[in-house]
């Protein structure tokens, strides 16, 4: 089930129901998988509540780092930085989504690596470096064509791309 109910078209974040977050989040109670973990996490990132949210992804990743795969551990830095972007930790976030994006497209992870570009967008987004974000934006659309991502990945990426174009131009025009 998706919680995501579209995007805002200004800040470019999730639009959920708190409520359906607030009760997932009760569902999942303190299980200690990595997937109950992240999904923890994105949970507590998406209602607002950061600090929670960056201990539990500082815990995902040594999680992952002990007893996951390489792919897991991508995962849970992609995350714990998008945790850090919403805290404007806007350097930070930028360096280990690149380093991630890097890493995910040196081994051929096209999904993995769209997920950090998307992010690292974000992240140009609301540093309001909208070149910057076009061209991650772009990148993680078209590698999401190339590995089969679903239309929803594909219109937030198009969304994306849409809204750093019309910010672009409004920057340029005042």
């Amino acid at each position: 089930m998706s919680y995501i109910h579209g995007y805002d078209a200004e800040t470019l974040r999730e639009q959920i129901d708190p409520r359906q977050c607030k009760e997932r989040l009760d569902e999942i109670g303190e299980q200690r998988s990595l997937t109950a973990l992240l999904e923890r996490v994105w949970l507590l990132k998406v209602l607002d509540r950061l600090d929670d949210s960056l201990v539990l992804s500082e815990e995902s990743v040594r999680l992952a780092r002990m007893a996951g795969t390489r792919k897991d551990l991508l995962r849970a830095r992609i995350l714990h930085a998008s945790v850090m972007h919403q805290r404007g930790a806007f350097a930070a976030a930028e360096q280990e989504l690149t380093t991630c994006a890097e890493e995910a497209e040196g081994q051929g992870w096209g999904a993995i690596a769209a997920f950090a570009y998307q992010h690292r967008g974000k992240v140009h987004y609301e540093v309001e470096d909208f070149d910057a974000a076009r061209t991650d934006f772009k990148r993680a659309l078209f590698l999401r064509q190339d590995s089969g991502a679903t239309d929803d990945q594909l219109e937030a990426a198009l969304l994306a791309i849409d809204a750093a174009d019309r910010r672009r131009a409004r920057s340029v025009a005042s």
